[in-house]
Formats: C-alpha cells, structure tokens, sequence
C-alpha cells in the first residue's frame, strides 16, 4: 500500500488504519496482540486508539486498550518507531464520570490526560493526537439537530489548541486532529491556528459509511479546501455492513453471539441498533450480493476507492477478520454499482447519521 500524507503535516500513512477499540473488551489482551502482529505483518503500521478505550465504555476498562498497545510495544524493542500511533482526549464527559474530575474538557485536562495516554503506551511521543469530541456541545454520535439551548462551552477553542500547542512544543504530540466535528469546527481550529501560529490540524475523525453518509453534505468540502484529511471510521457500521445480522435481526435468541451489537444492549440503543439503519445495510448487503460481492467487500471498497477519505479505520476481534477487511483492498466497485449505491441513499438518506 502506497503511504499517504495526513493534511498538511509530516505524517505519512498506510490508507488502511487498524483501530483497536474492541481490545480489552470483546478481545482479550493475548490476542489483540496476535491482531497487531499480523496487521504489521501484512504492512498495516497506522495504529488508533484512545484513553476512553475499550467499547462499550466501563469503569473497569477505561485505558485498557493503551494498556495492551503499550505492552506490544515493550514486548518488541524498537517497534515504536516503526509506527504511527493515534490516540485520543475524551471531550467533555458522557456519562463517564470516571474519565476525569470535572464534566468538562479544560486545557489542563488536556495535558493531564495526554501525559496519561504516554504513560499507559509506553512511549515518549504520540504521533496524532485528536480530539475525541468537541468540548461545545453539537450534535455527535448519530444526533441530527444542534441546539444552542444546549450550549455549555467552558474551554474555548483557542485555548485548547494553546494546550495542543504547549504539547507539540514540549515534543509530546507531533501532529494534532480532531473527531466527531463539524464543518464550524473545523474551520475555527484552522483559523485560529493561522491566526496565532498554533498546530493547524491534520486530521478530522467521523463516521463514514454507506448508513452514514452525512459528511458528503458539507464537510467533505471544508476538509478539502483547508487540507484536512478524513480518517473514517465504523466502514462496516458496527457489523451491520457484513451481512451477520440479515436474517437474525440485531438481538433475540439467533443474533450472532459474540457481536458488538448482539452483545451490548448499549450499542443497540445507539444508531446502530435503529432499525432502519438495520433496513438499509439489508438493501446495501443484497446489491452487494447481485453483483458477485460479500457485503463487507462492498462496504470496505466503497470508503477505500473515495475521494474523501484518506485512511479508514477498521476494527476486528479475529486475525480472520482483519484478513477478510484487508482482503478488500483492490476491490474497484463498477459504475452501475456506485449509481445503485446512490440510489439507495437518495431513498433512505443516513440512518445512522
């Protein structure tokens, strides 16, 4: 895989990321390790977590997913520096109160959980460090509507980028990033970067997937234009988009045992769990299937062949799993595919916005 630039910076990645969310909860710590092992061995050296990590989000398991990666890490002298290692700080709290002290995300909160995530992946710097997040309130994770009622801002943007800043010039954090944004945010964090010379952003985190396509409806254009490159994430939406859930539903007695939204009655309540985002995977694993594709081909090549994206992030529990999605690299979708895949969105629109 031919690397690729993330923004303006110096980073240079594959266009496949592994995402690790799933380690410490559904993937034990023996065999995340095994995961991340066939995933270098198969050239995949762009690595995304985050403190809150594993999910769902406990108590018990917060930073354990750090916790494994720096285990793999001091198990393999030298490793570290073969690869780009992404990790997040949690926005404001959601629900979560054992993430941090206060409900916010203060410029000191910052710093405190990056100086954490270092301690936890056994290493001296974090190549990307995004956002989780935004500290104002917006609408995230499959919220439609913004509400200024609902304003509780207490960090402005300026100071969060000065707390990146101080993490950059204290050698820390090489590049910063953002997740779950919007086109507001992202502008306002490049152009108070310009404005004061602190780190202009490199990357922007969201969700982009055939049931969640609602970038494309603005800030694939911001991101474009100010050199901001998208990390996408949930390819195969939860698991919708790999077809296990067409005939059993998404829970009941012959759901896939062992699945994320199977498992976990907090992720069916999320917009995963929608059933019309259920409704729509099932017409985008059918077409999938008419043209001599598995679902999950088609979902993974429809996010690895667009313009938008620059790398997107998978998340496995298996090494036949991170095979299977890494096997779907090549895979060009026709024009007739491409039309009938837009056909189905201009019907059912984001389910899973």
């Amino acid at each position: 895989m031919k690397k690729i630039p993330l923004g303006r910076s110096e980073l240079r990645v594959t266009p496949i990321c592994l995402g690790t969310m799933t380690f410490g909860e559904q993937v034990d710590a023996a065999t995340a390790h095994t995961i991340l092992d066939r995933a270098l061995e198969r050239g995949i050296d762009f690595l995304d977590t985050a403190e809150m990590y594993a999910v769902p989000a406990r108590k018990e398991t917060f930073g354990a997913t750090e916790t494994i990666l720096g285990d793999w890490f001091a198990k393999h002298p030298g490793l570290r520096q073969k690869i780009t290692l992404a990790t997040k700080v949690a926005g404001p709290s959601r629900g979560m109160p054992w993430v941090r002290e206060g409900a916010g995300m203060t410029a000191a909160d910052i710093v405190a959980s990056c100086d954490a995530s270092l301690k936890r992946l056994q290493t001296d710097v974090i190549d990307l460090y995004q956002i989780h997040w935004p500290e104002r309130h917006v609408p995230a994770f499959g919220s439609m509507y913004y509400d200024p009622a609902k304003e509780s801002s207490a960090t402005s943007i300026h100071a969060q980028l000065e707390a990146l800043g101080g993490l950059v010039k204290a050698g820390k954090v090489r590049e910063i990033g953002l997740s779950n944004e919007t086109p507001y945010g992202v502008h306002e964090f490049v152009r108070l970067a310009e404005q004061h010379g602190l780190p202009r952003v490199a990357t922007v985190q969201n969700v982009y997937c055939l049931v969640s396509r609602a970038l494309e409806n603005g800030l694939d254009e911001t991101m474009h234009r100010l050199g901001v490159s998208l990390l996408a994430y949930s390819p195969l939406a939860f698991g919708l988009l790999t077809g296990k859930y067409d005939q059993s539903g998404t829970d009941g007695p012959d759901a896939p045992k062992g699945a994320r939204i199977a498992s976990y009655e907090s992720v069916r309540k999320q917009r995963w769990g929608r059933a019309d985002a259920l409704k729509a995977a099932r017409r985008y694993n059918q077409l999938a299937r008419d043209h001599g594709l598995t679902p999950a081909q088609m979902a993974l090549a429809f996010c690895y062949t667009k313009w938008q994206v620059a790398s997107t992030i998978i998340g496995v529990t298996s090494v036949a799993q991170l095979d299977e999605d890494l096997d779907a690299y090549g895979t060009t979708l026709s024009p007739e595919v491409l039309a009938e895949i837009d056909k189905i969105r201009w019907e059912i629109r984001d389910p899973a916005g």
